[in-house]
């Protein structure tokens, strides 16, 4: 695919549009708080445990420490992890792609403990167990 003049503009146009939002300037491991510690241009701090950002849990110290910034200041990158967070979904709480998202949800539901969900298990537990969905044979 040949890169054009225009589509050059557009992407200029686009990234100007996200950095308005603010963009980092600098990022650190934090290793006495165990946490990202990102400042925008803005003034803006903003911090996270590694834990909550995809490719990030469980990393060594050591290699959470080094951080680079793209030259937009719009992304995130770990080199010794290969992990990217983008700075604009970082301001909006999103810490992963959809895929990871969606599935750190549902362990955390389903982590969940409440005696209405206790009471449920036991009570699918007598009928058999989960229902089938319809249409699928075991």
């Amino acid at each position: 695919m040949a890169v054009s003049d225009e589509l050059v503009r557009q992407v200029e146009k686009r990234t100007e549009a996200l950095r308005e939002s603010g963009f980092a300037v600098s990022a650190r491991y934090d290793h006495r708080t165990a946490r990202v510690v990102v400042n925008l241009n803005t003034g803006v701090q903003v911090v996270f445990p590694p834990r909550l950002a995809e490719g990030l849990a469980d990393a060594p110290t050591a290699d959470l420490a080094e951080i680079e910034i793209s030259p937009s200041g719009l992304g995130l990158h770990w080199p010794k992890l290969d992990a990217d967070v983008c700075v604009p979904a970082l301001l909006q709480g999103v810490l992963g792609s959809k895929r990871w998202m969606a599935a750190e949800l549902g362990a955390s539901g389903g982590r969940a403990r409440s005696r209405a969900k206790a009471a449920a298990a036991r009570e699918n537990g007598r009928k058999g167990g989960r229902p089938r969905k319809a249409g699928r044979e075991r």
